[in-house]
């Protein structure tokens, strides 16, 4: 079943020739996430790193052009958390990229709302946004590309901001730049019309 705000944006999409967008935020540190992985028999593999909370903040935008339903990946990376100010960078990003009009879906996290939020979509008439219903992140198919870059940089061990900054663009190009992975997003998905 369809929520009111799923059936919205896919209305207006068909009905504009619009790109879909979906926005999202994460977050990646220097201590290494973890997953299962062998290892010789009795010997449990060992991750060594420095105990540091230095971070990557990075917002992306899973898109599905209007008539051929290609799916592209535009992202910014950051070094602080992202506020208003990134969100409005991140959005301009996307509209040197895309032509014709926008509908970004995203979840009304603080960072989405405001003045400056508000200021950028009246400048912008191209421009619209939907939001997804609360507490529902199965909805958002850029979920799909964090959980594909988590899982690509786990066990991983980057000693630098640098080395991390390095790694992450790497993994997400990767992604970025197949249909496959980007489609896997999407499928992932509770959406129904996908």
């Amino acid at each position: 079943m369809e929520t009111q705000g799923v059936a919205s944006y896919k209305k207006n999409a068909s009905r504009l020739g619009a790109h879909i967008v979906f926005v999202d935020e994460s977050g990646f540190l220097l201590i290494p996430s973890v997953r299962k992985t062998w290892g010789p028999r009795g010997q449990t593999p060992v991750i060594r790193h420095l105990q540091s909370r230095s971070r990557i903040s990075v917002i992306s935008g899973l898109s599905i052009s209007p008539k051929r339903k290609r799916f592209g990946l535009y992202y910014t990376l950051h070094e602080k958390n992202i506020q208003q100010a990134e969100v409005c960078d991140f959005l301009r990003h996307l509209l040197r990229h895309l032509r014709g009009r926008v509908i970004l879906v995203w979840d009304n996290a603080r960072t989405h709302k405001g003045s400056l939020i508000r200021k950028i979509l009246s400048r912008f008439k191209r421009l619209h946004v939907e939001a997804l219903p609360p507490y529902a992140p199965e909805l958002n198919p850029d979920e799909g590309v964090w959980s594909q870059a988590k899982n690509s940089l786990a066990n991983g061990r980057p000693d630098t901001i640098n080395e991390l900054r390095s790694h992450l663009l790497e993994t997400l190009e990767g992604i970025g730049s197949s249909q496959k992975y980007l489609r896997a997003s999407i499928h992932k998905s509770d959406l129904p019309f996908f």
